[in-house]
């Protein structure tokens, strides 16, 4: 059970416009696992949360709960990947990780080793020219510590694995899989 008023780091998973001026915001949180957030006046352009509640940044928030969303009241940016959003592969290998992340996921679940796969994933991809190699430990890692898989065997097709826990096709684009027409 989460307190009126809470205060977590997490990392911005989706988002999407409501109403004239809001934003519903999809974050996995370190504390509190994957919250819904309404982020009230965004869209406007004297936001001064606009820029920090950007899909993949990392961000430290404080939400009071409400009746139906809690309502985020503050965030500020930790790390914003600027470097990884100049490269087109790796910024839909981010997207990959944030759909996954938000498909295996449910609300209010925390998981701080997912947290830790997730945020140790994105700060690889800074890094790495081997995306494929990144997403298939990033499948495997998070079945294993979700108990979906055993610990040390070795995952033969992640792709399939990871979309019979889902029970879905997932609709990011996969860097290293051939997509037929």
């Amino acid at each position: 059970m989460k307190p009126r008023s809470y205060t977590s780091e997490g990392i911005v998973l989706a988002r999407r416009s409501y109403g004239e001026a809001d934003r519903i915001l999809a974050v996995y949180s370190k504390l509190h696992g994957r919250v819904s957030l309404i982020a009230k006046g965004v869209r406007k352009l004297r936001s001064k949360k606009r820029g920090h509640i950007e899909i993949f940044n990392k961000i430290s928030f404080q939400a009071v709960s409400g009746n139906s969303l809690d309502i985020m009241t503050e965030a500020i940016v930790i790390d914003d990947l600027f470097d990884l959003k100049k490269n087109l592969k790796k910024v839909s290998l981010a997207y990959y990780f944030m759909e996954v992340i938000g498909k295996i996921t449910h609300e209010g679940e925390a998981n701080y080793e997912v947290y830790n796969i997730l945020q140790q994933s994105l700060q690889n991809l800074k890094k790495t020219k081997e995306l494929k190699k990144l997403r298939f430990d990033f499948i495997l890692r998070l079945l294993t510590v979700l108990g979906y898989w055993p610990n040390g065997k070795a995952l033969p097709n992640p792709d399939e694995e990871l979309e019979k826990v889902i029970e879905r096709n997932l609709s990011s684009f996969r860097v290293g899989k051939i997509l037929s027409s």
